[in-house]
């Protein structure tokens, strides 16, 4: 009876934690709240394995319950069970019934996977978007065909699939969007494509699913849908600060000194992006630093400070009082808080 009420109180407090699981986590970050075509896919045949799964379970336990009730040896039975083996319509039957089960799992998988193999858009399809994207330790790169980089959030177009080009430049990662899509490896050296569509506008979470490194958990960034007309907004915007490095701002002069002199080697604020480190051109409309710190003040100045107390095993350097003062760390700050193209908008 002890054995029985323990058993109980741990199934009861499983339940309970399993229950408030459902509770927490980030909104469209979850394949299992899809918001895309190719997402949608993906859940409707992980929900159709189920129903299989569930339907083959039920059919094994109920024969074997019958079994058990049926035949049980019972008192005075002294005979064996009549012996079926080498029946010709049991073993053409438990063959020819997982073949069929496979068959509903095989046909949509097949076409699902060519259909997610298409890596450009049909000729059809005017102003298809195309981005290579480039994964790094531990932040990713959008470069766009417009001639200008991206950091750590990627701009598409929502109701429209938008090509990706996927390379590394280290190790291996993986590019993933859970609730638009699969995920695909980065590989150095070797290019791979993807494409996702965004049913409606808003701010999708994106994770690297490949261990690559100690901070490969905090190698996050953000998929950020806008309608086709804000969209091409976005992109002009973003083009036009292609060519544009001297701030117009003479508040923040003094920050673009001390970025010049300590930043620029390895982030870019215009143009194509630097191998060393995330673009900053639209760096103030971002919510987030190194992928997932808040973008605050606070924040900025003590990752700048001190990057490795954040990301450890990133390649950014500290900068300490001795080499950035105090007041040259608030124009700094003033600096990159400048820069955006949204006019100072959220991105969320």
């Amino acid at each position: 009876m002890k054995q029985v009420k323990a058993w109980s109180g741990r199934f009861g407090f499983l339940a309970v934690i399993f229950l408030l699981s459902g509770c927490f986590g980030n909104e469209n970050l979850s394949a299992l709240d899809p918001k895309g075509p190719q997402a949608q896919w993906i859940y409707d045949n992980m929900i159709l394995s189920l129903y299989i799964m569930a339907f083959v379970t039920l059919v094994v336990f109920a024969i074997f319950f019958y079994i058990i009730a049926k035949f049980r040896r019972k008192e005075g039975d002294n005979e064996y069970p009549k012996q079926v083996h080498g029946s010709t319509v049991l073993e053409i039957t438990w063959t020819v019934i997982p073949i069929l089960l496979l068959l509903v799992l095989f046909v949509p998988t097949i076409i699902g996977t060519f259909d997610f193999a298409e890596s450009q858009a049909p000729e059809d399809v005017e102003d298809a978007v195309y981005i290579d994207v480039t994964g790094h330790q531990y932040w990713w790169q959008f470069d766009y065909e417009e001639g200008f980089t991206a950091g750590q959030e990627v701009y598409i177009p929502t109701g429209e699939r938008v090509y990706f080009t996927l390379n590394a430049t280290d190790v291996i990662h993986s590019f993933w969007v859970p609730a638009l899509g699969g995920k695909i490896d980065t590989v150095p050296g070797i290019e791979n494509t993807l494409w996702l569509e965004a049913d409606e506008p808003g701010t999708y979470m994106g994770k690297c699913a490949e261990l690559c490194g100690p901070s490969h958990a905090l190698m996050d960034f953000k998929l950020i849908a806008l309608e086709r007309e804000d969209y091409d907004q976005w992109v002009e915007d973003m083009a036009a600060k292609a060519d544009v490095e001297q701030p117009e701002d003479s508040s923040v002069q003094q920050g673009y000194e001390v970025f010049q002199e300590n930043c620029i080697s390895c982030h870019a604020v215009s143009g194509p992006g630097s191998a060393s480190g995330p673009t900053l051109t639209n760096f103030g409309d971002r919510n987030t630093i190194a992928g997932y710190l808040d973008n605050t003040d606070e924040q900025l100045k003590a990752w700048i400070r001190n990057p490795d107390d954040f990301k450890q095993g990133n390649n950014m350097v500290p900068f300490p009082e001795s080499e950035i003062s105090e007041d040259e760390m608030d124009s700094l700050v003033a600096y990159l808080r400048s820069l955006n193209v949204r006019d100072g908008e959220n991105a969320e």
